[in-house]
């Protein structure tokens, strides 16, 4: 099984239920995709920074009891946890407000670069846009200097592109830093709605040729109901949903989405079975409140 580590952010989530109050819970982008890859059979260590918050303890605590590796945690007790609030509406599309400007994890690279020493020995780093977003100029050099010698080494870099506006001070900055990273990616885990928020409305073509073209093996373009493409070895696949639903909360939707394929891809599975596994993970989690879902609830199907 291959090791994998996951580098983000992990928050303090309000999330509104049916009868108009908000639930507490703990999400990010890549620690949703870090708890669905152990859920599904794979196995992720987090690299981020907490406080020593009573938040940040019971982070690390529902961590721990998903089996996510929490070895590499680090703690900076000037900080806090970020926060983030996620609103649906009727069709269950979310939408979201941060507060994250003095998060703990913006310090990772800058207060911890032994971090790298770790990281060189994974063989898949996975990572996202909002990822991207938490750092400096200076820590971005770091890391996309890290990420060039660690892909000579062997090592495969997953990126989901997860791109949110606000997040970035300015647009043209976000899409420099964009093209850096599309440079450094091996495995392209794309939302084509972020691809069209980026760079306006385009087809599936053009967006696989945006990402092969800079020198991606490997795409795999999230597009909602309408399936998935998959451009891998100069070869294009399409995988359309077994049934189109009516989701209650997309929240997590490419998140789960990404931590069944890459768990999939971890045990060496096809092509076709890690996307059934991806399809079917996400498809499971949307009909749930929340980024992540009861711990009871049956990501897989069984194998026939």
């Amino acid at each position: 099984m291959l090791k994998v580590a996951v580098i983000g952010e992990c928050m303090v989530e309000l999330s509104k239920q049916a009868n108009g109050q908000y639930k507490m819970g703990f999400g990010g982008d890549t620690l949703n995709t870090a708890i669905y890859l152990t859920r599904c059979g794979g196995h992720a260590d987090y690299f981020t920074v907490l406080s020593d918050d009573i938040y940040s303890q019971q982070m690390l605590s529902q961590w721990q009891q998903e089996g996510v590796g929490t070895e590499q945690v680090k703690i900076n007790d000037n900080k806090l946890p970020g926060l983030y609030v996620i609103n649906n509406d009727e069709h269950g599309e979310r939408y979201f407000n941060y507060w994250r400007e003095n998060s703990a994890a913006r310090t990772l690279l800058s207060d911890y670069p032994e971090v790298l020493d770790s990281l060189i020995h994974y063989d898949v780093i996975f990572l996202s846009g909002i990822t991207l977003s938490l750092y400096s100029n200076e820590d971005l050099v770091t890391l996309f200097a890290f990420l060039n010698q660690y892909r000579k080494a062997g090592g495969i870099v997953a990126f989901d592109n997860n791109y949110r506006p606000n997040n970035w001070p300015d647009f043209s900055h976000s899409v420099s830093i964009f093209n850096k990273m599309r440079s450094l990616t091996d495995i392209g885990l794309i939302s084509f709605d972020d691809e069209c928020l980026m760079y306006g409305e385009h087809s599936i073509d053009d967006c696989i040729q945006r990402w092969s073209q800079a020198g991606v093996n490997e795409v795999v373009v999230k597009n909602g109901h309408n399936g998935c493409h998959v451009y891998i070895d100069n070869q294009r696949y399409f995988y359309p949903l077994d049934a189109v639903l009516s989701p209650i909360d997309t929240t997590a939707a490419g998140d789960s989405f990404n931590g069944a394929y890459l768990a999939a891809k971890s045990k060496n599975k096809s092509l076709s079975q890690s996307i059934v596994d991806a399809q079917s993970c996400a498809s499971t989690v949307i009909m749930y409140k929340g980024a992540v879902i009861d711990k009871s609830i049956s990501l897989l199907k069984e194998a026939i």
